[in-house]
């Protein structure tokens, strides 16, 4: 490699998902890379192997369908954009109906060849520890960012900037709340404008209910914790189980305490208590569940809160759970080429960006390593628009979703920008998400061909 190529290297620190991908966009634009990956030599408690884009949990990469489901629809833009996972994914799937299952192990031996096998990429086997001052560099180190490193993150960052919580709350498709019962509030109409005195949707519940949502509540299935982890909680994000086993009336004189709320379906009667969510998104396709950070099991906990009324038919964008997690508070921090504001010289791609899942964090992979290789070569490249799966994401971690409440994220359709003439509703659901895939193809085709991409895969 010669000086010059050396000084135009790109610098991409782990080897997971996000970065086995970044590096080979880059390097198939002609781009040097160097992958400083720390495993095997400094081991996690998760991966097994030193193999890059090892897959440590599950064997799928979610729904495959493209024409209606926005996880394979970014399945399709990253196959559209020449995508190494997606295309050693195919190469060792397993049957599993609808689903991108893969044979983890081949699979990610298959990742780690052909990245060796790349006349442009090297990989070395060191810990990066230090934010570098120049050069280019992705870091794509994920939830299991090693403590040094994280550290120096926060360094840079601030205190508040690098999250670690234990307990998330699920999130709701905001079409799938029955608003016959609900309705908009703020406590004691707090705000100065009428949408911040709406800015809360507001489900109210009788004593029968509440006692019923408790007993519920206290008899689900909840998930234990891992080996390694343990049971210390932060204040601010208590699972509502625990609050529940501090004594029955603590989630009523807590998260779910009715005053200051006036229900304007039957204003005459009081609710003995009300869960209310808020806006989770600008586009107001998405509301969180206030203070119901939870540890109940997947199943469990769609028949707990879909005992509240309001919420009976509810779809879920992401549900709640307990993990330890490292991620930054992109839409504060990243710019919308996915660098650290205050260091422009460094990205940050895959699951420590604020998405959640092999495929989302393969996704934002792609893009920082096309974002910098296009810097390097002096070609600039804006990101796809928001209203494809990948411009979705990137709008969503880079200023989309609010800053005080962000968390790690799915892709889903609840992301996208409404498509017109198209109305919402569950009846009307499954045309409503061709629409959107319809659209996002097109406009990530547009992309591909305003950028020189050049993609076989059909629209």
């Amino acid at each position: 490699m010669t000086q010059e190529q050396t000084q135009h290297r790109l610098n991409i620190v782990g080897g997971g998902m996000a970065g086995a991908e970044a590096a080979w966009q880059a390097a198939n634009m002609g781009v040097p890379v160097r992958i400083h990956e720390m495993r095997p030599k400094v081991e996690t408690f998760a991966h097994q192997t030193g193999d890059l884009g090892e897959m440590v949990c599950s064997n799928s990469f979610r729904s495959d369908d493209h024409d209606s489901n926005a996880v394979g629809l970014l399945h399709w833009e990253m196959r559209a954009a020449d995508g190494l996972i997606m295309a050693m994914a195919q190469k060792h799937r397993l049957p599993a109906g609808g689903a991108l299952a893969v044979d983890r192990e081949p699979f990610a031996k298959s990742v780690t060849a052909a990245l060796q096998a790349h006349p442009l990429i090297d990989i070395v086997g060191d810990e990066i520890t230090t934010l570098p001052q120049d050069g280019t560099w992705i870091f794509a180190t994920g939830p299991l960012t090693s403590p040094d490193l994280a550290a120096a993150i926060q360094a840079e960052t601030g205190a508040e900037a690098l999250a670690f919580f234990d307990a998330i709350a699920p999130i709701i498709h905001a079409d799938t709340i029955n608003m016959d019962v609900a309705w908009m509030q703020s406590r004691y109409d707090k705000g100065e404008t009428e949408a911040e005195q709406k800015a809360y949707l507001n489900c109210p519940m009788t004593k029968d209910q509440y006692e019923a949502f408790i007993d519920a509540l206290l008899a689900a299935d909840k998930t234990e914790f891992k080996p390694g982890e343990t049971a210390g909680y932060f204040d601010g994000c208590l699972p509502i189980e625990v609050m529940a086993e501090r004594g029955r009336e603590t989630l009523r004189f807590g998260p779910m305490k009715p005053v200051g709320l006036t229900n304007a379906h039957d204003p005459a009667n009081k609710p003995y208590a009300v869960v209310q969510l808020r806006r989770d998104n600008a586009l107001g396709t998405l509301f969180n569940i206030v203070g119901f950070q939870t540890k109940m099991k997947y199943g469990a906990q769609k028949d707990v809160l879909r005992m509240i009324p309001g919420l009976e038919d509810a779809e879920f964008a992401r549900l709640g759970g307990i993990h330890r997690n490292t991620f930054l508070n992109s839409p504060t921090l990243l710019d919308d080429q996915m660098r650290l504001k205050s260091r422009p010289n460094i990205r940050f791609a895959g699951q420590v960006t604020g998405v959640e899942g092999y495929v989302e964090s393969a996704a934002m992979g792609l893009m920082a390593g096309r974002f910098a290789a296009a810097e390097l070569l002096g070609q600039p490249m804006a990101p796809p628009p928001a209203d494809t799966a990948s411009g979705a994401l990137i709008t969503h971690i880079t200023g989309g979703a609010d800053a005080k409440t962000f968390q790690p994220m799915n892709v889903n359709f609840g992301l996208f920008p409404p498509v017109d003439g198209v109305r919402g509703g569950r009846k009307n659901r499954k045309d409503r998400y061709k629409a959107y895939t319809a659209r996002a193809k097109l406009s990530f085709t547009d992309w591909l061909a305003c950028n020189g991409i050049h993609t076989s895969v059909a629209v």
